[in-house]
């Protein structure tokens, strides 16, 4: 019971805004909570939040260990669109969904151990390392797609989205099959504390026998996975891959999202929990705007003033200065 809540304590922050935010939604929209059994799924406002936020989800799960490390990966979105297209022109040939998903995956993977090695072994800023990507690895998606945008047919691979299990739409069930996979290979192996220690103090971590650049390929590898089945709910979602839009800029949503997280840019810890939480408040602000009906020359706007005061009611001083006037209030 103690454990449990000094957990629900360290998510007090994020849960508080998370909830913030649905009550302005619930607000603007009453009817944003009723759900619905469509087809067998549940469907709704409610539940189109967390369909919606999940390509976005598994971005910043991956990108959570990278900031970690003190890292930042920009390649995430051109990642997205390889991936998706390497998907979708596999499937168009002919191949199998589970042959085309494992390309995608490994297309992936083979992306973040790119950003791994520029990083670790050859001593490259990550913002410089995966900048490279950024740009190149839009065009070696038009390359495969040869700058058309593939489609496909394919009901099994498109269940990835349309599917569900136990009425839960399927993307939900990615996301947290992914999670809960993340979860219990840092915190049931060594390799979490590892990360949390190179982030803290990479020349300490090394000191103590920590290989700190197998851990920074590592996260990089494991960030170009979950980029990389990001990019399969997207091709999923479209039937189809647009190597030039695939992504474009959610890159800067999911290291957004981690921030949302309550996690710090200067590395040395993270929570998957907490990270998960951001991805469902930022959706939910983007719902909320649509629901309210705001021009579209203000929805950035709208959304960059809600982030701002939830970032501002996050802040650790924030924090602090509520805790010493309780502390205070107690005195007195």
């Amino acid at each position: 019971m103690n454990g449990i809540s000094k957990g629900l304590s360290r998510l007090a922050p994020q849960l508080v805004a998370l909830a913030l935010v649905l009550l302005i939604d619930w607000f603007v929209s009453p009817s944003f909570f009723a759900i619905q059994l469509v087809d067998g799924r549940l469907a709704g406002s409610f539940v189109d939040v967390f369909i919606r936020c999940a390509p976005v989800a598994l971005l910043a799960l991956g990108m959570a260990a990278v900031i970690a490390t003190r890292g930042i990966d920009l390649s995430v979105g051109a990642i997205m669109a390889i991936a998706g297209t390497v998907a979708a022109d596999a499937v168009a040939s002919g191949q199998p969904w589970y042959v085309a998903m494992a390309l995608a995956l490994t297309a992936g993977l083979a992306c973040g151990i790119w950003n791994g090695i520029l990083v670790a072994f050859l001593g490259l800023q990550p913002i410089v390392a995966t900048l490279v990507l950024m740009v190149a690895g839009r065009g070696i998606a038009q390359l495969i797609s040869g700058g058309k945008i593939i489609t496909f047919n394919d009901p099994a691979f498109d269940a990835l989205v349309s599917g569900s299990f136990l009425t839960i739409p399927a993307p939900v069930i990615v996301v947290l099959v992914v999670a809960a996979l993340l979860m219990t290979l840092m915190r049931r192996t060594a390799l979490g504390l590892m990360i949390e220690a190179t982030g803290t103090n990479p020349r300490a971590a090394f000191l103590i026998g920590i290989n700190t650049k197998m851990v920074t390929v590592s996260v990089y590898a494991i960030c170009g996975v979950t980029a990389a089945l990001a990019g399969l709910l997207a091709a999923a979602d479209i039937s189809g891959a647009d190597a030039n839009n695939a992504g474009l800029w959610l890159e800067l949503d999911a290291i957004l999202v981690v921030v949302l997280g309550g996690a710090s840019l200067l590395g040395g810890s993270f929570s998957y929990m907490q990270t998960l939480i951001g991805a469902v408040t930022l959706q939910a602000i983007k719902t909320g705007i649509l629901l309210a009906g705001f021009p579209p020359q203000m929805n950035l706007i709208v959304m960059a003033t809600l982030i701002s005061i939830l970032l501002i009611v996050q802040a650790p001083r924030t924090r602090n200065w509520f805790q010493q006037r309780r502390h205070r209030k107690k005195i007195a």
